[in-house]
């Protein structure tokens, strides 16, 4: 039986031209000239340890945004910067604020830096991109964040951390709780701040900053600069160094936009085929149900398939992004709760079954794939009623699409997506079973709790950076060897 998942609203795509996206603020004029850009890692005043990391991890030269807001951020001066998803925009807030607190030691309770998301995902996708480089200054890093023990992330904060990374909601009951406090902190950065303002966050973020010490360094990079965000940076931004390396609409020469034209009875086999391609593929839909029935769909037809979405708990999405960066599962379905801070190299093509609901959703969703200079393409798949919306909220993200009409089995999808029939072999995606390792000293937690460790323990995907299991909103994960031994 022919399925349609989810009602889609909207979306058309191709390469992406210079326009300013619809509704986004004038950028501050600097009164104080910024420093210029630098053209290696060499020439910044970076701690030994940071510049001998960075060569080993095989990072010899700065991607633009980096090589133009590290002078200024490492100088101490606030920063704006807005570059496209997989710009590098991690290393370029990450590296200043690193290098800005090396030398100094948290007291319990009162970090010394903060870095604030909007989602677990990219909590998680920031805090392994800073765990080696936090090591090597012997600089502790916990992550907090929905999902997880909030227990487990108050004792890590008791005892003293230098670096946090959160999302507002938890930070904020840990603070209500009296295990947090943020007058020490330093260093600010607000990363993806327009997502944060769409997902509702913007009264606590406001308050988490109205508790940080004034004269403090704050830095804010996102993708796109909507009217939003222009409350953060007039009211807690000064003279900021505003630097915006990528278009506006945050697209590259390497992405391509396709907008595939189907019918109602044909988009089932069309996304069918397109999931069986070689290679992997995130396809994004409206709804969990949406997502948890194409999975089951795909499975059945031998597409190595799961899904990613709000309803999942913590590990099971750890454990569901794990497999498909190994490539034990090719197709990821989800909703947009992956639409930001996942991190897959070489995704070469992210798929819209449906459209999304506006231009910084589609921005953010075809983010996934083109990183770091990588080639890849956006493709959406668009019903006659969805036409009108689609090609509005192209024009408001300032692409012009590629278009075409297709059918499943057709030689033009085929030509576009990779798509081919699947096996029709059915699949089961399971978890790899793991050896219980023996314990090892004593333990103040209950049996519960050590075993539960240990299995954690046993797991190579979850290794120090990885977020811990347990019940309610919030997740912990230190970036050295555990709380005691992190220093």
């Amino acid at each position: 039986m022919k399925r349609t998942y989810g009602t889609g609203r909207g979306s058309r795509a191709g390469r992406t031209s210079r326009s300013v996206v619809s509704g986004e603020f004038a950028l501050p004029k600097t009164v104080r000239p910024g420093l210029p850009a630098v053209a290696s890692f060499g020439e910044l005043a970076l701690p030994d340890e940071l510049l001998r990391m960075l060569t080993s991890l095989g990072m010899n030269e700065p991607f633009p945004i980096q090589a133009a807001t590290l002078p200024n951020s490492l100088a101490g001066r606030d920063v704006l910067g807005r570059g496209r998803t997989g710009s590098g925009k991690t290393l370029a807030f990450g590296l200043a604020l690193l290098a800005r607190t090396a030398g100094r030691r948290a007291e319990p309770r009162s970090p010394l830096a903060l870095v604030l998301v909007p989602t677990r995902e990219l909590a998680q996708q920031v805090t392994e991109a800073l765990t080696p480089y936090a090591r090597s200054l012997k600089l502790r890093l916990a992550t907090v964040v929905g999902g997880m023990s909030i227990g487990r992330q108050a004792g890590a904060l008791r005892g003293g951390v230098e670096i946090v990374v959160a999302t507002p909601g938890r930070l904020k009951d840990l603070i209500d709780r009296g295990d947090c406090r943020l007058d020490e902190v330093a260093v600010t950065v607000l990363d993806e701040a327009d997502q944060m303002a769409d997902m509702g966050f913007m009264p606590q973020v406001t308050a988490l900053l109205d508790q940080m010490r004034p004269e403090g360094q704050r830095m804010l990079f996102s993708a796109t600069l909507d009217r939003n965000v222009d409350l953060l940076v007039r009211r807690y931004l000064h003279d900021p160094v505003v630097h915006s390396v990528d278009p506006s609409a945050g697209a590259v020469t390497t992405m391509e936009h396709h907008v595939l034209h189907v019918h109602p009875v044909d988009k089932h086999a069309a996304t069918t085929e397109i999931a069986a391609r070689d290679g992997r593929v995130i396809m994004f839909l409206d709804t969990k149900h949406a997502v948890d029935r194409l999975t089951r769909d795909l499975l059945g037809v031998g597409v190595r398939a799961a899904a990613l979405h709000g309803g999942k708990s913590q590990p099971q999405r750890t454990r569901t992004l794990a497999q498909f960066k190994s490539g034990h599962v090719t197709v990821l379905v989800a909703t947009n709760v992956a639409a930001r801070g996942i991190h897959v190299d070489s995704l070469d093509l992210v798929v819209n079954v449906d459209p999304p609901a506006d231009h910084k959703d589609y921005l953010h969703r075809g983010g996934r794939t083109a990183r770091a200079g990588e080639s890849g393409s956006v493709v959406t798949l668009v019903l006659p009623s969805q036409r009108r919306d689609m090609s509005r909220l192209m024009r408001d993200a300032g692409i012009t699409p590629q278009i075409a009409q297709v059918r499943a089995g057709e030689a033009e999808l085929s030509r576009i997506t990779g798509a081919r029939a699947p096996s029709g072999v059915p699949v089961v995606i399971t978890a790899p079973v793991m050896e219980r390792p023996r314990r090892s000293g004593a333990s103040t937690r209950g049996r519960r709790s050590h075993s539960a460790e240990a299995r954690r323990a046993a797991d190579p995907r979850r290794a120090a950076d990885q977020p811990r299991t347990g019940q309610g909103a919030g997740a912990f994960r230190h970036s050295a060897p555990p709380v005691a031994a992190a220093s």
